[in-house]
């Protein structure tokens, strides 16, 4: 409020920012008279007040004071990134626990002991889901010709892996159950993606890390013990429920509590760990024959997870605008010592906090919803865009990594490929985002992937070595546009929405990844038609990348109102070079000397 300069003299305290030794701002006063001849006489009185003078500081500037990338930083990325090595197990499992092996009919209990012959289908080969109708005392047919009928006894399978296939018979006219099982873990990715979001946004971020790696160990386990396919989905819909909150409250306390300058690199590091991850798996699924093993085995670590992240801190941003000032005081103190500056951190006050988040403070009073990323039209313009993208890059990269036994090459060396290929994806991605830019990065590792999978198409299933190879350069280039999005949509929505913006977007790649495997039956009618599919959307996906803003070296946006003065600077800054030409354009008319 500024002073009131029509009261007559009288002594008025003012607040002003000081300077103190350690070169951050405090709270001094200071005295101030003023002076009016046009109150009446006599009157004195003495008005206390505060003001605020700008250049408060910011909260990037109390992080740096702290240590903005100490020994904490490490030990916080490092174990929030270490979870992340389980999490690519439970995402790919089903390429182990669900492989289907060569199979045909188990034959009748009254058969004979000779040789069981069984028709052939169009291609030469033994048919896997039918057999000769064999009837008691009559002998076997010597040749392909017959009536047939289902495998009435089920199946005999040619592996020594122990799978769901094989525990359950899903083959033949059950193999669908098997790609449904995948698409129900995945539906709960999609739902734990609001749900938490808007739970994170409530009770913090930390809690709901906590709770969610509780979840995916207790679900993971009960599927290992299930008794039926049934029982089974509904566990595996609760691990995919977990792993959403996981996602998304590693993101953000990666994003909140390591600078601008370092975000590209721990985000990266901490996608590597996935691709280490699938190495990891591997080698589990050559060692541990036994899916109900293997999926214990990739379960019970995340009871330990969830006692190590009683270390991980609070978000800082989500404490002070839950009105928590001491505790996010006491957190800035312990991260200060922790990284040797224990001085600095006893210097910070919960003034200065106020300050330096006293805009996030004022936009907290106003609650903001999921209706609003529709609702205003910055964030409608994001949302659809980050949709698409999220949607595109889980569509077609389910359809790839799922899909590593439709490649004719051994499944255990194929997966080692398949995560190897993230190592130079990732890192071309980092460099790449670093110096080039999210929006540029991500729109073209879209539009690359989208042009291998439509390679696939005009290249025959003779030529596996080809094939594969397309479809791990797409893979690659996958890979790198989920670890750009992470980190791209985390920068673009502005703190009162980021977590419930995350949830949304991320949501659309597990939609993807459910219609995945349902889009692969449409082979049946053309074998073209899956990757023609894939591939297009990949391709538009890339596309919508470009109408985002660039993040690159920008502050994390607070409010909507922020956002809002990002647009029209950008949007001031390509209107200047046009109306230079315009300028230089006028005055040549003008003076008739048009080139035409």
């Amino acid at each position: 409020m500024p002073p009131d300069l029509t009261l007559p003299q009288a002594t008025r305290r003012t607040s002003i920012i000081a300077e103190s030794r350690c070169g951050c701002r405090t709270l001094g006063q200071s005295t101030a008279t003023t002076t009016s001849t046009s109150s009446p006489a006599g009157s004195s009185p003495s008005h206390q007040f505060w003001f605020v003078l700008p250049g408060a500081m910011t909260f990037s500037e109390i992080l740096d004071r702290v240590g903005s990338m100490g020994s904490f930083q490490y030990l916080h990325v490092t174990l929030l990134a270490l979870p992340i090595l389980g999490i690519a197990n439970h995402n790919l499992l089903q390429i182990f626990t669900a492989t289907t092996p060569a199979h045909y009919c188990r034959p009748p209990p009254n058969a004979s002991i000779r040789p069981w012959v069984l028709p052939l289908d169009p291609s030469g080969k033994p048919e896997k889901c039918l057999r000769f109708i064999y009837l008691p005392n009559a002998s076997l047919p010597n040749d392909t010709q017959g009536a047939t009928e289902p495998c009435l006894n089920g199946w005999i399978y040619n592996s020594t892996r122990d799978t769901i296939v094989t525990e359950w018979d899903l083959v033949c006219s059950s193999n669908k159950l098997k790609e449904m099982a995948q698409s129900v873990f995945m539906a709960g990715i999609l739902v734990g993606g609001p749900v938490f979001g808007d739970l994170s946004d409530r009770f913090g971020r930390k809690p709901i890390l906590t709770w969610s790696y509780l979840i995916l160990a207790a679900s993971g386990s009960g599927a290992a013990f299930s008794p039926s396919l049934s029982v089974y989905m509904i566990f595996r819909f609760l691990c995919g429920f977990s792993i959403s909150g996981i996602s998304l409250s590693t993101v953000i306390l990666n994003v909140e509590w390591v600078p601008t300058s370092m975000r590209a690199i721990s985000s990266t590091s901490i996608g590597y760990c996935y691709t280490i991850g699938q190495f990891i798996l591997s080698g589990l699924a050559y060692a541990i024959p036994q899916w109900r093993w293997l999926q214990l085995t990739a379960s019970v670590p995340f009871f330990i997870f969830s006692l190590l992240s009683w270390w991980v801190p609070e978000s800082i941003r989500w404490l002070v605008l839950s009105g928590k000032f001491s505790k996010a005081l006491k957190t800035l103190q312990r991260v200060a010592t922790f990284n040797g500056k224990k001085e600095e951190g006893k210097n910070i006050t919960v003034e200065e906090l106020k300050f330096s988040l006293q805009k996030d403070i004022d936009s907290v009073k106003i609650k903001y919803g999921l209706s609003d990323l529709f609702r205003v039209s910055i964030l409608r313009r994001l949302t659809f865009c980050l949709s698409l993208a999220w949607f595109s890059t889980g569509f077609a990269y389910y359809s790839l990594a799922m899909g590593v036994e439709e490649f004719g090459v051994n499944i255990y060396i194929l997966q080692i490929i398949f995560g190897g290929v993230d190592i130079p994806a990732k890192f071309i991605t980092i460099l790449s985002i670093s110096y080039l830019g999210r929006r540029i990065t991500q729109g073209f590792l879209l539009l690359l992937a989208g042009g291998a999978i439509l390679g696939l198409i005009f290249v025959s299933s003779e030529m596996p070595l080809v094939r594969t190879g397309l479809a791990v350069f797409g893979k690659g280039c996958l890979s790198g546009s989920f670890s750009c999005l992470f980190l791209y949509t985390s920068e673009l929505y502005p703190t009162v929405v980021r977590q419930t913006g995350m949830g949304v977007s991320n949501s659309w790649a597990r939609v993807g990844s459910m219609i995945a495997p349902l889009v692969k039956i449409t082979g049946e009618v053309q074998p073209y038609i899956p990757n023609a599919i894939f591939g297009t959307t990949a391709i538009l996906g890339g596309s919508a990348a470009f109408f985002l803003l660039e993040t690159l070296n920008r502050p994390l946006p607070e409010t909507i109102e922020d956002l809002e003065d990002w647009l029209q600077q950008v949007k001031k800054t390509k209107q200047e070079p046009e109306a230079e030409k315009s300028l230089q354009t006028i005055p040549l008319k003008a003076a008739g000397l048009d080139p035409s």
